[in-house]
């Protein structure tokens, strides 16, 4: 399965201490130049940790592709929308509102950094959510508190 990951689900999992689920899971994850220049900015959160995670993930060649709405979007996404068009990916990992929307409009499978947590549980790869959204919801990421907690909910952990 190949998946082509944008950088606002990359942090978010890096965060989590999660990146290693994307290759548990999928297999054959792949970043475009742009989405690997945005997250390994020297000093930036998760910098580092990212830098190693993606070696030999970066997908150099991105030819512009045309994509339907895609006004607004940045680099980083329509780099990643565009290789994942370019190598019929099977899954886009993002996490940005208006960049699903414009993947869902262009008929491309998504997932965010949720639903790869999720989807981790539900195979058993991890025995709990909830440390892993403690994580996220003190950090500088913003995700609303009704957001995890239907998460926790899908995943069985609201009481706990």
């Amino acid at each position: 399965m190949i998946v082509i990951a944008d950088s606002s689900a990359l942090v978010a999992l890096s965060i989590c201490k999660s990146l290693s689920l994307l290759d548990t899971l999928f297999g054959d994850v792949k970043v475009p130049q742009a989405v690997y220049e945005e997250v390994c900015i020297i000093n930036k959160a998760e910098s580092e940790v990212l830098k190693a995670y993606l070696q030999g993930k970066v997908y150099d060649f991105i030819e512009p592709i045309n994509i339907e709405k895609s006004n607004g979007l940045g680099k980083g996404e329509l780099a990643a929308i565009s290789l994942y068009k370019k190598l019929s990916a099977d899954l886009l990992l993002i996490d940005d509102a208006r960049a699903k929307k414009v993947a869902y409009l262009n008929n491309l499978e998504v997932m965010g950094s949720l639903g790869v947590l999720l989807l981790a549980k539900k195979e058993g790869v991890i025995s709990e959510i909830k440390p892993l959204l403690n994580l996220l919801k003190y950090s500088d990421i913003f995700v609303s508190e009704h957001i995890l907690d239907q998460v926790l909910l899908m995943a069985g952990e609201a009481s706990k």
